[in-house]
């Protein structure tokens, strides 16, 4: 009988290991994210925007793209840059081409300062930004 239970327990121990391989090898974790705080932060951003402010606009598309990379730390996807986090979770998102032209977009912000921007427009970008964090499971 003893023997029994200890063959248990190792078969438990491998299976147990193997699982966490796999979760590793995929270059994600398992980590839960605080939604309750990605909500909160997620509200500012979008009360940011105030249609007079075209500033406001920008502001608010770079503070999207900085809390999805949030997520994406925190959920353990692996990466020296947030493209190349981006490219371990396109998996996660039901629509990876609409998360990553919404980053390219907060690329063209930061990079180039002719880049004008419209409140629909806006608008837009924070709603891909936010199904991203949906799909992750942030907000």
């Amino acid at each position: 009988m003893d023997g029994i239970v200890i063959v248990f327990l190792t078969a438990i121990l491998i299976v147990g290991a193997l699982i966490f391989l796999i979760v590793v090898s995929r270059g994600k974790t398992t980590s839960v994210l605080d939604v309750d705080k990605y909500r909160s932060s997620w509200l500012s951003i979008e009360q940011s925007v105030v249609k007079s402010s075209e500033a406001s606009y920008s502001m608010a598309i770079l503070q999207a793209d900085s809390l999805l990379d949030q997520a994406l730390k925190q959920r353990g996807f692996k990466g020296q840059t947030m493209g190349e986090r981006m490219k371990s979770a396109n998996d996660v998102w039901k629509d990876a081409n609409v998360v990553w032209s919404a980053h390219k977009l907060r690329n063209r912000i930061a990079h180039e300062s002719s880049v004008t921007l419209t409140y629909d427009q806006t608008r837009r970008t924070l709603a891909c930004f936010k199904q991203a964090l949906k799909d992750m499971g942030a907000i």
